[in-house]
């Protein structure tokens, strides 16, 4: 479909995708691939952290900035405060928690009084974003340049490299999350907790599991995993942010978690394709005359296709679902509804 799409604006689909394994996999781009993949699979580990739980955290993008506001404002000072290594563990710390303290609104409204969670991260994640912008273009502006920015920080105090390339350890950390959630969510208590609670949250109160903390905690760990994310991404390869930057890492890797079925593990693969179709294809997309929003273009053919699938499956019992039962049943609910007044 993409290919058609390409075709149909004049130009050769063939070339494109050359491109995408071109600038994306071969000689040393495969690094930058990687280098990419360490926020994004962050990201999905901590939307995977909330879907599970059937609480939909869409305030990533609020809550990806601010931890990176915490890392490029406070770094330059915090570095020559300090030694490298305590700095970065308090900014790592920081940031987690100001993505933790950044989720309490949406997270108290829907466990007190059964907010919808949708709307309320929705608005913290405008919020989180304006104040990211301001404190860029106030308290944290780097006076010695024009642009509203923030400090360099400086190369010596950036996140390591895996030896003999050009990756940072952000990667490991990534991969670290990736399986150690993949362990908690299968082979803990606490993970049969969180299964219990997204498969039905009157269950869960039957057999004892408290609701509200489930749903603070929930929603703290993911959005705190978020704008570590963002914190991990200033420090291994930014350096710095700029006002009215926003990388849209939540809205590219949210196919990507309900494909891997909500799976930390399966999701490592299919985030590492973003990666080499992100960093492979805008220069692709230029090379073949395309506009680099393009890229979104095919993460929404995802999304169609997905939901098709979701259909056939359901509808035609010749697939399994890509939601949980809990998110199912709460999808479905609407629908529901609807047939049962139409019959009445």
């Amino acid at each position: 479909m993409a290919g058609l799409i390409i075709l149909a604006m004049g130009s050769n689909p063939l070339d494109f995708f050359a491109g995408v394994w071109t600038y994306g996999v071969t000689g040393s781009n495969w690094q930058r691939s990687l280098v990419l993949m360490a926020p994004l699979l962050i990201v999905a580990v901590g939307l995977i952290v909330a879907f599970r739980g059937q609480l939909w955290n869409l305030g990533y993008n609020g809550q990806y900035l601010l931890g990176a506001v915490v890392a490029s404002g406070f770094g330059p000072y915090l570095f020559d405060a300090m030694p490298v290594w305590l700095a970065t563990i308090v900014i790592f710390l920081g940031s987690l928690l100001v993505g933790a303290i950044w989720s309490l609104v949406p997270s108290i409204l829907k466990a007190r009084y059964g907010t919808n969670e949708i709307i309320t991260s929705l608005v913290m994640s405008f919020i989180g974003i304006g104040v990211a912008n301001l404190l860029i273009k106030g308290p944290f502006k780097d006076t010695t340049t024009p642009q509203p920015q923030t400090a360099v920080i400086g190369d010596e105090n950036l996140l390591a490299y895996i030896p003999g390339t050009s990756i940072h350890v952000g990667l490991i950390i990534a991969l670290v999350l990736a399986v150690v959630a993949q362990f908690v969510f299968s082979r803990t208590s606490f993970g049969l907790r969180m299964d219990i609670f997204g498969a039905s949250p009157k269950a869960a109160r039957h057999v004892g599991i408290n609701s509200t903390w489930m749903v603070i905690l929930l929603f703290a760990l993911s959005s705190g995993l978020i704008a570590f994310a963002g914190a991990v991404d200033v420090l291994g390869q930014y350096s710095y942010q700029r006002a009215n930057w926003n990388p849209h890492y939540g809205d590219a890797v949210m196919p990507f978690v309900f494909l891997a079925r909500l799976s930390p593990i399966a999701a490592i693969p299919l985030v590492g394709f973003y990666a080499v179709l992100a960093t492979g294809g805008t220069l692709a997309a230029q090379q073949a005359g395309l506009n680099v929003d393009f890229l979104l273009v095919i993460v929404g053919l995802i999304l169609i296709f997905m939901t098709i699938t979701e259909y056939v499956g359901e509808r035609r019992r010749l697939g399994q679902s890509y939601l949980p039962p809990g998110l199912r049943r709460t999808l479905a609910r609407p629908f529901q509804t609807g047939a049962a007044r139409k019959e009445s």
